[in-house]
């Protein structure tokens, strides 16, 4: 089904973007009118097998007890209004698990409820896995990101290209959905099965453009299959094998893997769609060529080490590396294509949602939020299931949802659930440390302004510091910030915003004064700029 005949594409979320949102666009389509009150009482006799919260779940304060249940009426309302048989959705803070919460039945058959060990399939957010792996690969010296895709997968080495003066795709444009393909959902879901060799022969063949490559940004399904082949080609065994040892099995990951029928099927969320007001059993897609896109399957459990792994990435530290992917890889995921587009964060939120600029790194979705700030995130439609998880790095918090119907959508579900743990204080941005430089240059502030002459610091100014204000003209500007304000206490702690740079503000007899240092890139660092001034109310 192409956009244009889809029913009217709704905005959609930072990192869902037109083929991401897939479960977005076509949720309204397959979810339809309702049909009254019995269907009603079946959706809500399925949320009450297994409303309670998981089994396993950690404990929690009583003030976050209450926030998190509140939560939990946001997947419930979710769960009831778009026709899903089971759902299951956590939250990772501090390095741990500390909320899961399941919903609903894994099989309409047996009515097996949803248990924090229930496997899903993720669909696309399966491309962190292959993303990171590639990096991994990288690291190791097996592969470049700028060399040529066709250096590791010689069936490109014959492609007619768009223009002649068209770049050749490189490792990188696979990564960020640089290489010129076209959106190829819902196509690329249902190749998920495909055999090697027919993929081989499909490749061979060449593949149609949509634009030259390296131009913008389009999501392509085709592009992590090929970073699966590349996988399999410079690591000398099969991408799912490769991933699970380069990532699942170091990171404890035991039920998850690629091979979907080789779980019990008593652990695994059968996948449904909603169609003519009736759920109907969607066939199992087997592990194939295309699987590197979309084809993982995990339970909450295990999704909740993979996103407590990803987190420890941040902040940058002294702390051990132990992997099994440097921190510094692990935060490469973030780095864009460059190709910005403008979103609105929630699917009909109106003109005065939150808009923003997001790029697609690897394998994740990249904004600036402006209640969240840096907000990492990925959505994952498939048929039978859908799949999101959103990650605040800088608060060390992260949040994820998988169910078991077509193209679902829990998206909007959990970028509601972050914004309710912002009001509620839960998200508490992680200070960066001061440094020894910073500290002594804030001390050297404190004297200056205690004597009110640069001189009383010491030599901890930069050569630009007294020609862009003379000495005469700063005791003057402390002066007149003395006669406002008054002495202040120049010991309440500098806010450090770099090892270089800091804010402040004192407490002072007729007010309060506020101001920043930053350092210049010098052995020692010295004080390039001060600015200080009394503190409006």
């Amino acid at each position: 089904m192409s956009e244009v005949a889809a029913v009217p594409r709704p905005d959609v979320l930072p990192g869902l973007l037109p083929a991401e949102a897939k479960e977005e666009s076509r949720m309204t389509k397959l979810a339809g009118p309702s049909n009254g009150t019995r269907l009603a009482a079946v959706c809500v006799a399925l949320l009450h097998v297994a409303s309670a919260s998981a089994a396993g779940a950690p404990d929690a304060g009583a003030a976050d007890a209450e926030l998190f249940s509140s939560l939990d009426r946001i997947f419930a309302d979710y769960a009831l209004d778009a026709h899903i048989p089971g759902l299951v959705y956590g939250i990772v803070a501090n390095g741990r698990l500390v909320h899961v919460h399941a919903l609903g039945v894994q099989d309409l058959d047996t009515r097996r409820a949803v248990t924090a060990d229930t496997l899903f399939r993720i669909a696309s957010m399966t491309k962190a896995f292959t993303a990171l792996t590639v990096l991994k690969l990288r690291d190791d010296g097996k592969l470049q990101l700028d060399a040529l895709a066709e250096t590791y997968i010689p069936e490109l080495r014959g492609w007619k290209y768009p223009t002649r003066d068209s770049p050749r795709i490189r490792v990188r444009d696979l990564l960020n959905h640089t290489a010129g393909f076209v959106t190829d959902d819902p196509w690329g879901d249902r190749q998920t099965p495909l055999p090697e060799a027919e993929f081989s022969r499909l490749l061979s063949e060449g593949v149609p453009f949509a634009r030259t490559p390296a131009m913008a940004y389009e999501y392509s399904n085709l592009g992590f299959a090929l970073l699966g082949r590349i996988i399999t080609n410079v690591s000398g065994q099969p991408f799912a094998e490769t991933i699970a040892r380069a990532l699942l099995r170091p990171l404890a990951m035991e039920s998850s893997g690629f091979f979907v029928d080789a779980a019990p099927r008593e652990r695994r969320a059968l996948g449904y769609r909603w169609e003519d007001d009736a759920w109907h059993l969607e066939p199992t897609l087997a592990h194939g060529a295309f699987a590197a896109m979309g084809g993982l399957q995990t339970s909450a459990n295990d999704y909740a080490k993979w996103v407590v792994f990803l987190l420890a990435a941040w902040p940058p530290r002294d702390d051990a590396d132990t992997g099994p992917v440097h921190r510094a890889t692990v935060r490469e995921l973030t780095e864009g294509s460059n190709f910005p587009r403008v979103r609105q964060r929630t699917r009909g939120a109106g003109e005065d949602a939150c808009r923003l600029a997001v790029t697609y790194g690897m394998g994740m979705s990249v904004s600036i939020d402006c209640d969240l700030g840096l907000a990492l995130s990925h959505g994952g439609g498939y048929p039978g299931y859908g799949s999101h998880v959103l990650l605040l790095p800088n608060e060390g918090v992260g949040i994820f949802a998988f169910a078991n119907r077509t193209y679902a959508g829990p998206s909007k579900a959990v970028w509601d659930a972050a914004l309710a743990l912002k009001k509620a204080g839960f998200l508490k941005e992680r200070s960066v440390s001061v440094s020894e430089a910073l500290a002594g240059a804030y001390r050297a502030v404190g004297a200056i302004y205690a004597k009110g002459e640069v001189a009383a610091g010491g030599d901890v100014v930069a050569m630009n510091f007294l020609l862009d204000q003379d000495a005469a003209g700063w005791k003057r500007e402390l002066a007149k910030l003395k006669r406002e304000v008054g002495e202040c206490d120049t010991t309440t702690p500098v806010v450090a915003t770099s090892a270089l740079s800091g804010d402040f503000t004192w407490r002072c007899v007729h007010g309060r004064a506020a101001g920043s240092v930053s350092l210049a890139p010098t052995q020692p660092p010295r004080i390039q700029s001060l600015q200080l001034a009394r503190k409006e109310y």
